[in-house]
C-alpha cells in the first residue's frame, strides 16, 4: 500500500511541476513577429459534414425554432466573426448542439441514477456549451491574427496608394498578396463591392464580421477620410503607427502581469510538487522500513 501511495504522490508531483511550467510559459508568451501572421492558411474553408453533423441535421430546424429569430441572428453573427471554422454554418451548429445536448442529457441521467450529482452537472454543462466552445475559441484566435496582420497591411497599402493606384485597385492588388483571415475578409468586401454594394455598406459589413478594435478603427478612418477628403496614404500610415503603439503597450501590460502570475503558479503547483519529489527521494534513498516503525 505504501509503495502505491508513493507512486501516486510522485506522479502528482511531476504533473504539478509540468503544469506549473506550462502555465508560466503560456502567460509569458508575447505576440509573435508580425510577419508570422501571413503564414496562416486560408480560412472559411468548407469541409464535408462530420458524423455528428449528419446525425443531428434532422434536428437542426427544431433547434433553430427553439432558439428564436433574435438568438439565431446573434449566433449567425458569432459564426461569421469566428470565420466559419471548419466550414461551420448555422445549420451545422444547430445539428451539433442537438447531438451534444441529447448526449449530455442521457449522460446526466445515467450519473443521476448512480447518485453522482457533480458528474451529472458536468454532463449537462457539456451538452449546453460544447457547440459554442469551438466558436468562442475561433473568434479569439481570428481576432489575434487580424490584429497582428493589419498594421503591416496598412503600410503596404499606403505605399501602393502613394504610387498612384486608386484605392479600390490598390486594395485588390495588396489583398492578392496576403493570406489568412484578414485577406479573406478583404476579398469578401471586394466581392460585395463588385456585386453592387456601396463602399460604405461593404466596409460596415466588414466591421460587423470582426470583433477587432483595430478593424473598427480602420473602417472609421476610411469613412472619415472619404467624407473629409484627407489623403488616404497619410491616414493609413498614421493608423498603422497608432496600432503598433497600442500593441506595444498591450504587450508591456501583459508582461507586467506575468510576474505575479508566475509567482502564484510557483507557490501553488511547483513548490509543493518539488517538496514531494524531494521527500520521496529521501525516503526511498534512506531504506527506512516504515512497516517496522508502525509495528506492522
Amino acid at each position: 500500500m505504501l509503495p502505491l501511495l508513493l507512486a501516486v504522490l510522485m506522479g502528482a508531483a511531476v504533473a504539478g511541476v509540468l503544469l506549473g511550467i506550462r502555465m508560466i510559459r503560456a502567460d509569458a508568451r508575447l505576440p509573435s513577429d508580425l510577419s508570422l501572421a501571413l503564414e496562416v492558411g486560408a480560412s472559411r474553408v468548407s469541409k464535408a459534414d462530420s458524423a455528428v453533423d449528419r446525425l443531428g441535421m434532422r434536428f437542426a430546424p427544431a433547434v433553430l425554432r427553439l432558439m428564436g429569430p433574435r438568438r439565431v441572428d446573434a449566433k449567425r453573427r458569432r459564426i461569421d466573426m469566428a470565420g466559419n471554422p471548419g466550414g461551420l454554418t448555422l445549420n451545422r451548429y444547430a445539428a451539433r448542439r442537438a447531438v451534444y445536448g441529447i448526449f449530455g442529457v442521457v449522460l446526466a441521467f445515467v450519473f443521476l441514477s448512480n447518485g453522482q450529482l457533480l458528474f451529472a452537472a458536468l454532463a449537462l454543462a457539456f451538452g449546453l456549451l460544447a457547440a459554442d466552445a469551438l466558436i468562442w475559441q475561433a473568434v479569439r484566435e481570428r481576432k489575434e491574427v487580424i490584429d497582428r496582420t493589419l498594421p503591416d497591411f496598412l503600410d503596404v497599402l499606403a505605399v501602393v496608394v502613394s504610387a498612384g493606384l486608386g484605392f479600390r485597385q490598390a486594395l485588390d492588388r495588396v489583398a492578392e498578396k496576403y493570406e489568412g483571415p484578414w485577406a479573406d475578409e478583404l476579398r469578401i468586401t471586394l466581392r460585395q463591392m463588385d456585386m453592387g454594394v456601396s463602399r460604405r455598406q461593404a466596409f460596415d459589413e466588414l466591421r460587423r464580421r470582426n470583433s477587432s478594435e483595430q478593424v473598427s478603427q480602420f473602417v472609421s478612418a476610411l469613412q472619415q477620410g472619404e467624407e473629409l477628403g484627407s489623403p488616404i496614404a497619410e491616414t493609413l500610415i498614421q493608423l498603422a503607427t497608432d496600432m503598433r503603439r497600442t500593441d506595444a503597450q498591450n504587450a508591456r501590460r501583459r508582461a507586467a502581469k506575468t510576474i505575479p502570475k508566475a509567482t502564484m503558479v510557483t507557490l501553488v503547483f511547483m513548490l509543493p510538487a518539488t517538496m514531494i519529489l524531494i521527500a520521496t527521494g529521501m525516503f526511498l534513498g534512506s531504506g527506512t522500513d516504515f512497516g517496522s516503525i508502525l509495528g506492522r
